[in-house]
């Protein structure tokens, strides 16, 4: 059960589960119609700089296999431009869609949201490519609003894409 999940900051150690995640959920995307992530396109020093610049949580079953992950950003300037501390951003929200317990994604944006309000911040924030409409409503449907556009955010190749700029509100404690 998702309920049962281990959720433990990532560390070195972690970098070949991350980047074997990351590889299969582009994979699961392209094989199904969703161009968004390419198999190989974040590498282990893509997360070593995202434990360094932010947080990199993995989740685990109780017997220790590795079947999801999300980054926590708390700024995110090339999405949203400069904002103040109001907002945590996650990125890379990433299920082992083979191993992983049912309802593990709204788990790992549980535990995110969580995070962001003891941190002291009103509002998770995330984007998802506008051509995306899956993605959007899965998003959605965890009580996501969409609140914008960015028409031109570009990848690590700089290559530009439209993405849709969601929140939440979260309980600050």
């Amino acid at each position: 059960m998702a309920s049962d999940l281990i959720l433990t900051l990532a560390d070195e150690s972690a970098l070949p589960a991350l980047t074997s995640l990351y590889d299969a959920a582009a994979r699961w995307m392209l094989d199904n119609g969703i161009d968004q992530w390419q198999p190989g396109g974040k590498d282990a020093e893509h997360f070593r700089l995202r434990m360094k610049e932010g947080e990199v949580w993995l989740a685990r079953t109780g017997r220790g296999a590795v079947v999801g992950a999300y980054e926590l950003w708390w700024q995110d300037e090339a999405a949203w431009g400069v904002q103040g501390p109001e907002a945590g951003y996650v990125h890379r929200l990433m299920v082992d869609r083979t191993e992983a317990p049912r309802g593990t994604g709204q788990a790992l944006l549980a535990h995110a949201e969580r995070r962001i309000a003891e941190s002291g911040r009103a509002l998770c924030r995330l984007d998802c490519r506008s051509d995306n409409e899956r993605l959007r409503g899965y998003y959605e449907g965890a009580g996501y609003a969409k609140v914008g556009e960015q028409p031109a955010k570009t990848d690590g190749g700089g290559s530009p894409y439209a993405v849709t700029l969601m929140e939440k509100a979260v309980a600050l404690r």
